[in-house]
């Protein structure tokens, strides 16, 4: 063999070579390609799924704002049946004390139904006065409470769980005055 030919057999078995790692490589891009249109669609659908999620989550929070109350409300109203019932009363001298004890029987009912929802009285007459828990409207010498504590209560503090859902208006005792 002469150069030549050596030079042409080389060239041809460079140029095979070439060609098989030109195919090798349109082959890996080509699984590349694939593999990254899966990754695309998959991310897609993904993307799509969580958009429904959050759709959904929006949707069931509203309607836990809007509907929340619904059970306590429920409730509510066989409270208000009975006050209605009592209004409809003729109170005379003769029934005004059975009048007087549906109206109690009625103020037990609803408290029952603020404790059954989670709200609660918070107790205060006598108690250290907290600023978190009460407003003072004055305050008023007391020889039987401790200055700082809650003499009276004008009206009642409420929790709703371990949340205060309304402060009470108290009168604190203070020292009395030394004469």
């Amino acid at each position: 063999m002469n150069s030549n030919e050596n030079a042409n057999s080389n060239q041809n078995q460079t140029n095979a070579a070439g060609e098989e790692t030109v195919v090798s490589i349109s082959a890996e891009n080509q699984k590349l390609a694939e593999e990254a249109e899966k990754f695309k669609n998959e991310y897609l659908y993904l993307k799509a799924e969580f958009e429904n999620y959050k759709r959904h989550a929006i949707k069931e929070r509203a309607d836990l704002l809007k509907f929340g109350a619904e059970r306590f409300i429920r409730d509510l109203l066989g409270v208000l049946d009975n006050f209605e019932r009592g209004l409809l009363m003729k109170v005379t001298p003769d029934n005004y004390l059975s009048f007087v004890k549906g109206v109690e029987m009625t103020a037990s009912e609803l408290k029952t139904l603020l404790n059954k929802h989670s709200v609660t009285e918070v107790p205060s007459e006598g108690l250290a006065f907290d600023p978190n828990v009460h407003e003072a409207l004055s305050a008023e010498p007391s020889e039987s409470i401790p200055p700082g504590h809650v003499l009276r209560v004008f009206q009642k503090p409420y929790k709703f769980h371990d949340k205060i859902l309304r402060t009470g208006q108290v009168v604190v005792a203070k020292k009395p005055e030394a004469n």
